[in-house]
């Protein structure tokens, strides 16, 4: 009796924070394939003589993709490129529409990609407290936090960069500099597009360990990224998507061995 009670109590607390049902995601490319259609005098002249674009190109990115998530959940999203999980994920974050099927998630998910936007001409101390606002926290929080942050970024190992204009770092610094800001917060839904992929093994051993926690906190995270090695460290749980299809959805090492399968006969 008191085995089917755990069991019962396990499956209650398995809430739900993300469902996708049939979700189809469709790109409209205007004049695509014919030259000069897609420039913006092009498009000028077509708002203002009320036209018809002469072709339009339809990318079916995501194709029916069904999956629910859950609170406490570390999923990751793996696939060739192009398979849509970019896509998949800016769907989620409610960037892009879908053009049939539904998704839910609890409050309003938080995506982390390496071309989330900074501002090039403030310094990356200025960004993290702007950031940081931006995820409601106060301002006696910011400057708790700002430290941390950096701290956590390792953009200062070689130099004071912290006090120098984003412009002046590089793609990876700036990425880990991403990262940290996001990660600083508790999300009910974070989603992550290749940052991890970013910065030293060190800096990676970090985000990893991080990744867990927010997961532990309550949250559910979803990481996109080629490094399988991180999948495998981070997740529990993996979804293989390719060309546009879920091809599997289940523990980690099955999802990846069968991925790897399939790369190998390409």
């Amino acid at each position: 009796m008191s085995g089917w009670a755990n069991r019962s109590t396990a499956v209650a607390e398995r809430i739900p924070t993300i469902v996708a049902d049939d979700v189809h995601v469709v790109y409209r490319v205007i004049g695509a394939g014919t030259p000069g259609t897609g420039s913006p005098v092009a498009s000028l002249r077509r708002i203002v003589t009320r036209s018809r674009p002469a072709t339009v190109r339809e990318v079916h990115a995501v194709k029916g993709v069904s999956f629910t998530a859950y609170r406490g959940e570390a999923v990751g999203l793996i696939g060739s490129n192009g398979s849509g999980k970019s896509t998949l994920l800016r769907a989620v974050a409610g960037l892009l529409p879908t053009d049939r099927g539904r998704l839910y998630t609890m409050g309003q998910p938080s995506l982390l990609g390496v071309n989330a936007a900074l501002m090039s001409d403030l310094s990356g101390e200025r960004n993290v407290a702007l950031g940081c606002l931006a995820m409601g926290m106060t301002r006696a929080q910011v400057r708790e936090e700002t430290p941390k942050i950096i701290e956590f970024s390792g953009i200062n190992d070689r130099g004071d960069f912290s006090s120098l204009p984003m412009r002046t770092y590089s793609s990876g610094m700036a990425a880990r500099l991403r990262f940290s800001i996001a990660a600083a917060k508790r999300h009910d839904v974070l989603l992550i597009d290749e940052a991890l992929a970013t910065g030293d093994a060190q800096f990676r051993r970090r985000s990893e360990e991080r990744v867990r926690e927010l997961r532990a906190d309550a949250g559910t995270v979803f990481l996109v990224s080629h490094s399988l090695g991180s999948i495998l460290d981070t997740c529990e749980r993996s979804i293989w998507l390719e060309s546009g299809v879920i091809r599997a959805d289940g523990p980690t090492q099955d999802v990846v061995k069968e991925y790897e399968d399939f790369a190998k006969r390409k």
